[in-house]
């Protein structure tokens, strides 16, 4: 067997300062059906993702929570997690740039630069952006703010380290003449070209000692690595590189990277800091870097302080996996910014899921049902019509290869759609249910059907990038596998005999808007927003208010337990699993307290401790016990605990 052609594609690494919106979320799709298209096309692929970590932004974030950074990126991570799992994303590797193994391949690189001459020590002086965490010029200010995100700047003075840009400057203009595919669209390159390279490049600052959550430089631990020279080599050490010359084969054999895909707002930071960072290491530059557009809601970017962001667990709960990603997918240009509402979904997924591929599939499987007991076979009795037909199928793979390969993703989406319209209107051309009226035309019928499953089967295929539970579902009903892609230039490979089985409820259901409005106000009721310190207090004393007696209260047993062991439980981000000492006895313990303490900070710790409730498995785990925390109105959790240390099993009263 030949070997598969290694390809290596990796998204942005979400920043870890909030849950991602469903802009954010888009990447991530996007990313994945071009994963899964080129594994289908045959591709050895490696597909990462992952979060990024460290900052002043989060070491900010994490003591207004009031817990650690650590736990702070733990609990946001889990979410980001959830949601692209949720979303169905095919990744190989999630990587965090607090893993012990990033953390010190980003010190070895520093000190590799800084020995070689590309870093040095300075004083940075500026205007700066705590959220982008961004030096500015004031000459480089917009209106006085940012230019990147709007917001206040503030003066600042520290000492840094910093990359010598300039150096390498005329080294990556040649490689942008020499390698012309490298930044897509071509729009952006002409922006990195005219905006920053032929002006002249500023040396980075590439340290900070005014915040302390990040990488120690080891050899001056008063500073952390900076953002961006942390953040961008996730895609190096993610493969096992190794800045002592010993990487691992993953590094060997799968880079350079086949394909970055980011947001236009980083593409300066991929396409001029990234490839300079890599020729100071004598590394490969990534072969492609496609900067997408952004996903708008009515023309503005989503903000939390604009009110306009929409989530994607939130949409998905509405409309479903499927149904999401094929918007997403199909509404975004390829250059431009998308904009999405919820009455736009609504009305894409009618016109084109429900109505065209839905209504397909449901006419075609309903056909062969009621007039060949599901049976599909092609009797010969072909007529002028079906050549079209045949012709627009075998051409799809090479039209939407094509679009996929300039990264048109849209596009490619409706080569699909346009040849699933074609299929439609041959089902009109040959009026099945007139054929089955004459007796004499059943083999004409029998023909026309299965050239409709054919074309299913075929579009399908090529769909599954795109909706991967939706083509399970169809291929279900059509012979129950995928085509492969290298046959789809072939018209009448499903054998004869094959049965389509009857479907299980419809593909995607029309909605009125109403409906859909109606769905989305019951789940913000779901959602009620966190009472005020005020109302809580109120809350608490009407509770306070509701009497028990002594002996209901008498009837709850609860003791000082120690932390003895604690881990986390496998695939949740937010249980622990602890091992507490009660007097002469063990227990173990599951809590949902990952996102406020980590395992290390548990042991040793003294809690009190529900021991008389009835044992439970969670996430088959028998926790034989509670233990007690306290949680104030914006959501901050604290366990418990005695003033001072005290015997274990000591009892409560």
């Amino acid at each position: 067997m030949a070997t598969k052609q290694p390809y290596y594609i990796t998204t942005a690494i979400a920043y870890t300062s909030g849950k991602p919106h469903i802009g954010n979320t888009y990447e991530i799709v996007l990313t994945d059906a071009i994963a899964r298209f080129r594994r289908n096309q045959g591709f050895d692929v490696r597909f990462q993702t992952g979060t990024d970590e460290h900052g002043q932004k989060i070491e900010e974030k994490a003591a207004a929570a009031g817990v650690t950074p650590q736990a702070f990126v733990d609990g946001v991570a889990g979410t980001i997690k959830d949601i692209w799992d949720m979303m169905n994303v095919s990744y190989d590797k999630f990587i965090r740039t607090t893993d012990k193994d990033h953390e010190r391949q980003v010190q070895k690189i520093f000190k590799k630069l800084y020995e070689q001459g590309d870093i040095y020590k300075g004083h940075y002086e500026g205007m700066y952006c705590t959220p982008c965490e961004a030096f500015w010029t004031p000459s480089q200010l917009k209106d006085g703010k940012c230019p990147d995100c709007g917001r206040e700047v503030r003066p600042a003075k520290e000492e840094a380290y910093f990359f010598r840009m300039s150096k390498y400057a005329d080294r990556l203009l040649k490689y942008y003449e020499e390698h012309p595919e490298f930044i897509t669209p071509v729009s952006r390159k002409n922006e990195m070209v005219n905006n920053f390279l032929k002006p002249g490049l500023q040396d980075l600052c590439v340290s900070r000692t005014s915040f302390t959550w990040g990488i120690p430089v080891d050899f001056d631990p008063k500073h952390v690595v900076y953002v961006w020279l942390d953040a961008l080599t996730n895609y190096i050490t993610g493969l096992g590189y190794d800045a002592d010359g010993n990487s691992d084969e993953l590094f060997k054999k799968y880079w350079p990277a086949d394909l970055h895909v980011i947001g236009k707002d980083i593409i300066r930071f991929h396409t001029i800091y990234w490839p300079i960072f890599l020729m100071a290491l004598g590394v490969p530059l990534p072969k492609r870097v496609f900067g997408h557009p952004w996903l708008l809601t009515g023309g503005d970017k989503m903000s939390k302080s604009r009110g306009n962001t929409i989530y994607a667990d939130e949409l998905v709960k509405v409309f479903g996996v499927d149904a999401v990603r094929y918007f997403v997918l199909g509404d975004m240009p390829f250059d431009n910014d998308g904009n999405i509402t919820w009455e736009l979904i609504n009305d894409r997924i009618n016109s084109d899921l429900a109505n065209t591929y839905g209504n397909l599939v449901s006419r075609t499987t309903a056909m062969a049902l009621q007039y060949f007991g599901g049976e599909l076979a092609d009797r010969g009795a072909a007529e002028p019509v079906d050549g079209e037909l045949k012709s627009m199928a075998t051409a799809l793979y090479a039209n939407v290869a094509a679009k996929m390969d300039e990264c048109r993703i849209a596009d490619a989406l409706g080569e699909i759609f346009s040849f699933l319209r074609r299929c439609n209107k041959y089902i009109d051309e040959t009026a099945p249910w007139v054929l089955a009226k004459d007796e004499a035309k059943r083999g004409r019928l029998s023909t026309v059907l299965y050239n409709l499953a054919e074309s299913i089967v075929i579009a399908t295929s090529l769909l599954q990038p795109f909706l991967p539970a939706t083509a399970e579902k169809v291929f279900a009903q059509f012979g129950g596998k995928a085509r492969p892609y290298a046959d789809l230039d072939k018209f009448g490979l499903l054998p004869a005999g094959t049965k389509v089985a009857p479907a299980e409820g419809h593909l995607f259901v029309r909605r009125k808007f109403e409906d859909v409005k109606k769905a989305y106000e019951e789940l913000h009721k779901e959602q009620k927003p966190a009472p005020t310190p005020k109302a809580a207090a109120e809350s608490s004393e009407k509770k306070a208010m509701e009497p028990i007696g002594i002996d209901e209260f008498s009837k709850v047993e609860m003791r000082i337990a120690t932390v003895i062991a604690c881990e986390k439980v496998e695939k949740s981000d937010k249980l622990l699993k602890s091992t507490v000492r009660l007097g002469n006895e063990t227990r173990t313990v599951v809590s949902g307290i990952a996102k406020f303490y980590t395992p290390e900070e548990m042991v040793g710790k003294q809690v009190v401790m529900v021991t008389n409730l009835k044992p439970a498995k969670l996430r088959g785990i028998l926790s034989e016990g509670m233990i007690l925390c306290a949680e104030d109105a914006e959501g901050n959790l604290k366990l418990l605990a005695p003033e001072a240390a005290i015997a274990d099993g000591s009892q409560i009263f």
